[in-house]
């Protein structure tokens, strides 16, 4: 068994966004020379990566930043103008005349007035309906296109990315479109994403992503998101906080929110959508070891400080033991031969299942028959359910998630005076009560067919050929 990687834990205590995700897998150990690359990648213009160290409420963090040029700035951070007018983060910010004038209205040279603005802010991924595009402007009246969510896939398919980043990437932008088609009457294929947010919106999720890939973390362990109050100004006017793109997020993905006294958006959408689609558990081991951290800020000064910070986490004493969900699946047949059970059992042993198991049990009007067990990991369900149905006469299976522990084992190679044997070695920790191991074990198995492929090869008993291996594995160790 492959010894199981430690899970990633992302505390959200105030809040989550993008870049805030980004900087705190670089600063857990990410390597910034990939993540430059593949970035470089993207057939995007009009943006440039900086990455550098900050103060944050006096602690030292990574900022992972995405610079636009002249044409693609907005208004992320822009405090006057995101809640410029209403008392937020603990003040009120004015609106300066010219905010309104340049951000809110422009005419174009045919006189027609277009809305300007930012919204779902934090390198969101903007977005309109078919017949309303918000459009952004500089003095020089450039023309920005607006991508569908088909068109963003597009660029995630040109870039040099590794499937599993890319398939990342994917499912994030999927949630995020999903949010927001929601959030405006529009469907998935309708949504647009305006091109301002979309830049950014691109950068930050491929670069999550492709950080999470490069640490090769499989478990992502997010609690909770803890998120402000108020409302924010945006393209569409002023919205609510959290904004509806996040609360659909949280509905449709069974994200925990947790509602601050603070003033001030702190969960974005990108950051929510990350969120949920790299989550597997909102649950944290009872206790666990802390191998390494790495915190990230975020750009906006507000009440709470802008931090994710990321722990690598394993449960306390995982050292020599694992933890791992494995599926149950079980259903009564009654009218099924022996023999046909024993094909079934074959089968579903090649293809994939842990345990298969007959149990005799007594059905109504107790006819006698047989409990099939079988234990699987949850992708291999699919293809386990399909054999029982085809090869039983069962018209129904249940199933059963359970957590298990389980000792971490090696396979070894072992000459002995037979041959070479397979071994598995497995370590025991000894605990003195109060949860100390103090002493371990270490045991030994020959694996089953290394002792049978002895057995037919010298004609000696099962139980001859194993005790005479154990013994010299014993007299090797003393040694």
């Amino acid at each position: 068994m492959n010894e199981k990687k430690d899970a990633l834990y992302l505390e959200c205590y105030s809040g989550i966004s993008g870049d805030m995700v980004t900087a705190a897998l670089l600063d857990l150990g990410a390597d910034e020379a990939v993540l430059r690359k593949t970035l470089a990648s993207l057939p995007l213009d009009g943006f440039s990566i900086n990455i550098s160290r900050v103060k944050k409420a006096g602690l030292d963090a990574c900022d992972f930043n995405v610079v636009l040029d002249a044409e693609h700035k907005n208004h992320d951070h822009d405090m006057a103008y995101l809640y410029g007018g209403v008392e937020e983060c603990g003040h009120t910010h004015d609106v300066h005349e010219h905010n309104h004038d340049e951000h809110d209205h422009h005419h174009d040279e045919d006189g027609h007035a277009h809305r300007h603005g930012h919204c779902c802010h934090d390198h969101e991924a903007e977005h309109c309906h078919d017949h309303e595009h918000v459009h952004e402007h500089t003095h020089s009246h450039h023309h920005h296109v607006h991508r569908g969510l088909a068109e963003v896939l597009d660029i995630l398919n040109k870039a040099d990315l590794t499937d599993r980043a890319r398939a990342t990437a994917v499912r994030i932008f999927t949630i995020l479109g999903q949010a927001e088609a929601k959030a405006h009457g529009a469907t998935l294929e309708t949504v647009h994403f305006h091109e301002v947010g979309a830049v950014d919106s691109i950068v930050d999720i491929t670069a999550a992503a492709v950080c999470l890939d490069n640490l090769g973390i499989e478990d992502v362990i997010v609690p909770v998101l803890y998120e402000g109050t108020g409302s924010i100004r945006c393209a569409h006017g002023v919205l609510p906080i959290p904004v509806p793109a996040v609360v659909n997020i949280a509905a449709a993905e069974h994200l925990n929110l947790h509602i601050t006294g603070a003033k001030g958006e702190y969960v974005t959408p990108t950051g929510a959508a990350i969120a949920a689609a790299v989550r597997t558990s909102d649950q944290l081991p009872a206790e666990f070891t802390v191998s390494k951290i790495g915190l990230g800020a975020g750009k906006r000064e507000q009440e709470l400080p802008g931090l994710v910070r990321a722990m690598l986490i394993r449960p306390a004493g995982s050292e020599y033991a694992a933890q791992d969900v494995i599926y149950k699946l079980e259903s009564n047949i009654d009218d099924t031969t022996g023999e046909a059970l024993g094909y079934v059992m074959e089968r579903l042993l090649a293809a994939g299942a842990r345990d298969v198991q007959y149990s005799p049990v007594y059905m109504k009007k107790n006819r006698p028959a047989y409990l099939l067990t079988v234990l699987c990991l949850e992708e291999d369900i699919p293809a386990l359910e399909e054999i029982i149905f085809a090869e039983t006469t069962t018209i129904g299976i249940r199933r059963v998630r359970m957590e298990r522990s389980t000792l971490k084992r090696h396979i070894y190679t072992i000459p002995t005076s037979l041959g070479d044997v397979e071994v598995k070695m497995c370590l025991v920790p000894h605990c003195n009560g109060n949860e100390v191991f103090e002493d371990v074990e270490e045991r030994c198995y020959p694996e089953y067919e290394s002792i049978k492929a002895i057995c037919k090869r010298t004609g000696r008993s099962y139980q001859d050929v194993t005790r005479q291996v154990l013994r010299e594995l014993a007299e090797n160790k003393e040694d």
